[in-house]
Formats: structure tokens, C-alpha cells, sequence
């Protein structure tokens, strides 16, 4: 049977050159990067080595990059970390309604502990915010925007850029105290999308490894310069003071590999990928009772989301396992929560609807005969579930 991956947005496998960089880390080039000796140092090196790798990537200075386990953890460290050194206790953050559950609830967590009030931008059907309803929300007391590149489950990308100058023409009409900081999730974005950090005027990102080839528990925070950050976890004094705890050196030596390799084939992995994509989009959208959700061209390249009339989401994803093929239906972090998906239902799309997405994302290693498999398969899946449903469903 044919094995097709096309949950690229969830995970990525590692990269073999990736692993390759990582392997004389854990038994040859074992030392702790604290240590002076030549084990420790041959540690630390590795370090400064994958910093200066994901600062050249972002157009950043490596003592601007902070590494963390995941993006979970970097967005935690980037809001609560913020909020907490500004210590304004009528601060105020603006996010949309259809980010990804870290920020979300992180947000959440900062407002039910009185430490900010927390505004949630709309979206339109596309998933795409209003850059007139985010000049309406900011306050005096507004201290961060946080808006996601792009949207992890139906690929729709935001106007970082614009999003970036406004909030600094805004802040060159303010007093230095009540600057407003910009914080942009670049999960999805990192691979496909060009991310000069100064260019975009962006404050704080959050990435993560295992999106790019690298592993799973490395991920990455950028923090401009000047900006103010509490850390969230007390230890000794690494990663600037900002992250304590033993760095992990094989992880980070992958992720500098990774952010390498993707950036310096970004253009010509972002064209494959798409023209796959857009061959997916066309054949599954001769099944009858099927639409694309997301912005049609506003979109990142791998990701191509579709409600199914008349078939469940779950139910669709373990017929198309049985087939050999991997898909999704919302997002991977939340896939354990019931009820829809809260970017779809923030996109206007009915609860029922909602409940037959399927998520298909791609990566640089898929084919055009694998995506010939997937249009040959599904179609078989969504007739098959439908002759089950009951009559008027």
C-alpha cells in the first residue's frame, strides 16, 4: 500500500542532514556548553554556531535569539514575560480570535489573573484581519499586538508588514514608556515565507523545529533589542539570563542545520510545494459538495483546507489511513477537543459544517504521483461515508 504523508503542518520528520549534524552530540560531543573544558566547549560552540544560524535567517543579531523547547513555550516566555516587566497592571494586548491555542491561552491565563485585559480581533470568512479593526483596538493602554503569519489550520496569512508599521508610526506619536510591542507566531510562516525581522518591525517571533525538518522539543524566541522580558523559568543564568536550564545541544545544533536548509532553498521548495498544492486544490474540488476554506490567494503554500458535505472529519481520516495516507481535520494541538474548530467557527463556518474539515498540508519531499494517489483515494472515502449517513444529512 502506498504511504502518502500530507500532515506537514502538524509534524515534519527530521531531515537526514539535520540528524546528521545532531548525532556526534549525543555520545562524541556530549559536554554541558556552562563547562570551560574542550567537551564543554565543543557544546558551546555548537550553540553559538545554530544562533548565529537562526539570526542570519531572521536578518537578527544572534544575542537576539533565545532558545526554548517549543513555540509554546517561546509565546508564554514572549507574553507573560513582557507583561510581567512592564508591570502596568491596566496593560492591555490585542490578538485575533484565530490563533493557535498557545496564544490564546496564554492571553486567557494573563486576563483570569488581572495581570492585562485582553481584546480578540475578528476575522472575515478568509480568516484574514482588518487592519481598521486593529487601529480601532488599540488603547493608550495597549503594550502588544500579537498576530500570527500564518494560520496553522486553513493557511491564510496575515499583513504582518503592514501590521508592523502601524504599530510603529503609532509608537513614534508615543512617549518611549508607553510603547506598543509587536509579536508575531511564525510557526507556519519559517519555512515558505521570507522573515527579516527589521523589515517586517517585528519585536518578538516564536518558531518552532519540528515544522522545518528539525525534532520535536527545540524551538526558538526573538526578542528585539531594548525590549523588556521577566523570564518564566528561574535557574542559572543561560540563554542571557532569559531561559534557564541545561541547553539542549543536540536539538539546537539540529534546528541551526534546519533554519539553514530551508531558508537557503526557501524560493524554489515554496514553488514545488505550490503547484502541488494548486494541483490538489483543483482535483479535490471536482468532488461535488466540496469548498476551499482560507483566503484564495492570500494563503502559504502548503496548506490546503476543504469542508466535506456529508462527511465527518474524523471518520474521513481513518478511512484515508487505512489508505496509506495522512491528513488532518483542524489543528493537531487541539485534534482531542470536542466540538469544531474555533478558527472555522471564527470564520463564520456552521457548527455542522465545521465538523467535516479536512486538512491536507504538504511538504518538500511529496510528489505529484503521491498527490495523484490522494485524488484517486478520497473521492472513494467521501462516497463511502455519505451511502452510510442517514438520509437528509
Amino acid at each position: 500500500m502506498k504511504k502518502v504523508y500530507l500532515d506537514n503542518a502538524a509534524t515534519t520528520k527530521v531531515d537526514p542532514e539535520v540528524f546528521s549534524v545532531m548525532k556526534p552530540f549525543f555520545a562524541d560531543k556530549f559536554g554541558n556548553a556552562s563547562e570551560p573544558h574542550a567537551w564543554g566547549q565543543a557544546a558551546r560552540q555548537a550553540v553559538d554556531q545554530a544562533r548565529e544560524q537562526v539570526a542570519s535567517a531572521l536578518g537578527a543579531d544572534p544575542q537576539e535569539i533565545i532558545f526554548t523547547s517549543c513555540a509554546t513555550e517561546s509565546i508564554n516566555l514572549a507574553h507573560k514575560g513582557l507583561v510581567e516587566a512592564l508591570g502596568k497592571p491596566e496593560a492591555h494586548l490585542i490578538t485575533t480570535a484565530t490563533e493557535h491555542k498557545a496564544v490564546l491561552e496564554t492571553c486567557s491565563h494573563l486576563e483570569k489573573t488581572n495581570q492585562a485585559k485582553v481584546t480578540l480581533l475578528p476575522v472575515d470568512q478568509d480568516g484574514l484581519l482588518k487592519l481598521e479593526d486593529l487601529k480601532k483596538a488599540i488603547r493608550p493602554e495597549t503594550v502588544l499586538v500579537s498576530v500570527m503569519f500564518v494560520n496553522n489550520e486553513v493557511g491564510t496569512t496575515q499583513p504582518i508588514k503592514e501590521i508592523g508599521l502601524m504599530i510603529k508610526k503609532i509608537n513614534q506619536s508615543r512617549d518611549q514608556v508607553k510603547k506598543i510591542y509587536f509579536h508575531v507566531d511564525a510557526t507556519q510562516a519559517i519555512q515558505y515565507l521570507p522573515l527579516n525581522v527589521s523589515q517586517l518591525e517585528i519585536d518578538l517571533l516564536s518558531l518552532t523545529g519540528h515544522k522545518i525538518y528539525a525534532p520535536k522539543g527545540i524551538g526558538v524566541l526573538y526578542i528585539r533589542k531594548g525590549t523588556p522580558l521577566v523570564r518564566q523559568q528561574d535557574g542559572g543564568g543561560q540563554e542571557y539570563r532569559l531561559r534557564a536550564g541545561t541547553e539542549n545541544i543536540p536539538y539546537i545544533a539540529g534546528l541551526g542545520q534546519a533554519i539553514k536548509q530551508v531558508t537557503q532553498n526557501q524560493t524554489q521548495v515554496a514553488q514545488k510545494v505550490e503547484q502541488l498544492r494548486q494541483k490538489l486544490i483543483k482535483g479535490v474540488l471536482k468532488i461535488k459538495g466540496v469548498k476551499l476554506i482560507g483566503h484564495p490567494t492570500q494563503r502559504a503554500p502548503h496548506i490546503a483546507t476543504f469542508i466535506v458535505k456529508g462527511a465527518e472529519g474524523e471518520a474521513m481520516l481513518l478511512l484515508l489511513s487505512d489508505l496509506g495516507v495522512a491528513a488532518s481535520t483542524g489543528s493537531a494541538c487541539t485534534s482531542g477537543v470536542l466540538g469544531p474548530s474555533h478558527v472555522l467557527s471564527a470564520m463564520g463556518v456552521p457548527k455542522n459544517e465545521a465538523h467535516g474539515s479536512l486538512r491536507f498540508s504538504l511538504g518538500k519531499d511529496n510528489t505529484s504521483e503521491e498527490i495523484d494517489y490522494v485524488l484517486k483515494s478520497l473521492p472513494k472515502v467521501i462516497n463511502k461515508l455519505r451511502a452510510m449517513a442517514p438520509k437528509g444529512v
